[in-house]
């Protein structure tokens, strides 16, 4: 089949820009795939269709789908069209939602084969994925937040080591590149390590762990940033530099080991071996993983030990490692809890937006407005310098900023004002990532170690997402694990279409403001002092149910 592409331009394939606009995200999500012959996004296994039929249903359908009008997706398969109102979502989804009970690896796969279901990761199946900068983003920040923490604010001359380049994990030589630090990144697919060097996110590859720490001594030395891809497998090359007494400043791992099937690939495997085992015999398969990622997750805590500071990517590695023996594996940090938590508390988190014109100009014109009037936000306007410095377009032109309540609504208010004045080529779609204050439920992730215990709580984002059907969003996805992840996670995602009407001012205010009030709402019920600091300074309505 032929590469899939997203629309360009302004001329309409349906009936109005608002189902355009979903299709064009769909086009999209797979123009930045992995895998997209096999409709897989990213992460080996998050796709944005269960199959060819249901992709090509979907995009009929939204060709053909009224304003008035909602189709409904379940697992990436069209279900039906029901007959709604003008202000109703014009798609419901539901992914890899499986019972309790049920809710295991083995059921996923069985599900999957009989193809029942498909996961849909967090922005793959809901349309939302914009290629690597997301991850760079909030990989970054990550970094940055780390070297606030230990490094007096500056990475210059450290040395992060941290393994994956695959949908996700490519982003983080970049993001290190921008927080001018030293990445050696290992990886065992040397495709991936050469499409990051394609599209600029990787500068230099070996096959030689000699040559590659060659590479980074003299970058550290010198104080200069750098970014090395090392082809080969991090269960070896970790333990291999402790076996040599070398101690990153910085230590992670960003592969697929939330999947030990699909995903993770073991020592001494080729890649063309795992492929084959998958079919022939994934008990081994996965058994070899599990012994692989323990070790390579001791080797973390070993680096931990002398020094570096380690953290999970979230990428279920310690889960996998604790299974496999590691009864410690849990001592390394999540970036979420390590990092982040202060943030999210406010609900401040990656917020998205695409030019659905395929114009990068109404991104730069965007960026231009968020410099002159966010002036306050160091972190978004950070970030929207260094993007344009080093950030190259993937698929439709798009930019994401960490705003909180009411920021995100004065945001995309402009920017619809600015559609409808002809500022903009075209239209602009709003998301956000389903890691997000309100929206998501990970006891490993997202919710590790709440204040309150709250940590495997899922209703809220089953909240979130009913709110923002009740807010006139024009997607809505509530999704759940599948693979390694089954049973470990739910999560919920919107997109909102600016297209310059004024019914469109109401529901980008309502939707926007509702998905960060109930944000807040999580972590004040959780006990943090930060939302309750939000909720007195933007008037956000609390129920108290505490005693006086």
């Amino acid at each position: 089949m032929d590469r899939i592409l997203a629309a360009r331009g302004t001329e309409l394939r349906c009936k109005g820009w608002r189902q355009e606009a979903l299709l064009r995200m769909l086009e999209n999500v797979l123009e930045n795939g992995e895998n997209p012959k096999e409709l897989t996004v990213y992460a080996a296994l998050a796709k944005a269709a269960r199959n060819w039929d249901s992709y090509r249903a979907i995009v009929e359908t939204l060709k053909n789908l009224e304003e008035n009008e909602t189709l409904v997706i379940q697992s990436g398969k069209p279900i039906g069209i029901m007959r709604t109102h003008q202000f109703a979502p014009l798609v419901i989804m539901a992914n890899c939602n499986i019972v309790g009970k049920w809710a295991t690896s083995d059921n996923f796969y069985k599900y999957q084969e009989q193809g029942l279901i498909v996961w849909g990761g967090l922005t793959a199946a809901a349309w939302q994925y914009i290629g690597s900068q997301g991850v760079i983003q909030g990989t970054y920040e990550i970094f940055q937040s780390i070297a606030r923490m230990h490094f007096n604010g500056d990475l210059t001359g450290k040395f992060i080591l941290t393994a994956g380049l695959g949908g996700m994990g490519g982003a983080q030589p970049l993001a290190g590149i921008m927080a001018n630090a030293i990445v050696l990144c290992v990886e065992v697919s040397e495709a991936r390590i050469d499409k990051r060097i394609e599209v600029g996110y990787l500068q230099r590859k070996t096959a030689s762990l000699d040559e590659a720490l060659a590479w980074v001594d003299e970058a550290v030395s010198n104080r200069q940033s750098l970014s090395v891809g090392l082809l080969g497998n991090a269960a070896d090359v970790y333990p291999e530099l402790l076996r040599r007494g070398i101690i990153p400043d910085i230590v992670t791992d960003q592969t697929s080991a939330h999947d030990l099937v699909y995903g993770y690939i073991p020592s001494g495997y080729r890649l063309e071996e795992a492929v084959e085992m998958r079919k022939s015999d994934p008990q081994k398969l996965q058994a070899d993983a599990g012994a692989s990622i323990a070790t390579e997750v001791r080797a973390m805590l070993e680096f931990q030990r002398n020094g570096s500071i380690v953290f999970d990517n979230g990428n279920n590695i310690r889960t996998q490692a604790s299974q496999y023996g590691v009864e410690n594996a849990f001592d390394i940090v999540v970036f979420t809890e390590g990092f982040l938590r202060p943030l999210f508390a406010r609900a401040i988190g990656p917020f998205r937006w695409v030019a659905l014109s395929g114009n990068p100009q109404d991104i730069q014109t965007i960026d231009q407005y968020i410099l002159e009037e966010f002036k306050d936000n160091e972190i978004a306007v950070n970030w929207i310098r260094l993007a344009n410095q080093y950030v190259p377009v993937e698929g439709l032109p798009a930019r994401i900023g960490w705003f909180g309540h009411g920021d995100r609504t004065k945001l995309a208010l402009a920017v619809n004002e600015m559609v409808r004045s002809g500022a903009l080529s075209g239209p602009i779609a709003f998301s956000r990532d389903h890691l997000d204050a309100g929206a998501m439920t990970h006891p490993n992730i997202m919710t590790e170690n709440m204040k309150d215990g709250s940590d495997a709580i899922s209703d809220w984002p089953l909240i979130n997402a009913m709110l923002s059907c009740s807010s006139m969003a024009d997607l809505v996805a509530i999704h759940s694990g599948g693979g390694g992840y089954s049973g470990y996670m739910t999560s919920a995602g919107i997109t909102i279409v600016a297209d310059g009407s004024q019914e469109t001012d109401i529901r980008l205010k309502t939707a926007l403001d509702n998905d960060t009030s109930i944000g807040v709402l999580r972590y004040a019920d959780a006990g943090y002092e930060e939302s309750f600091d939000e909720i007195r300074s933007k008037g956000i309505r609390r129920v108290k149910t505490e005693p006086e």
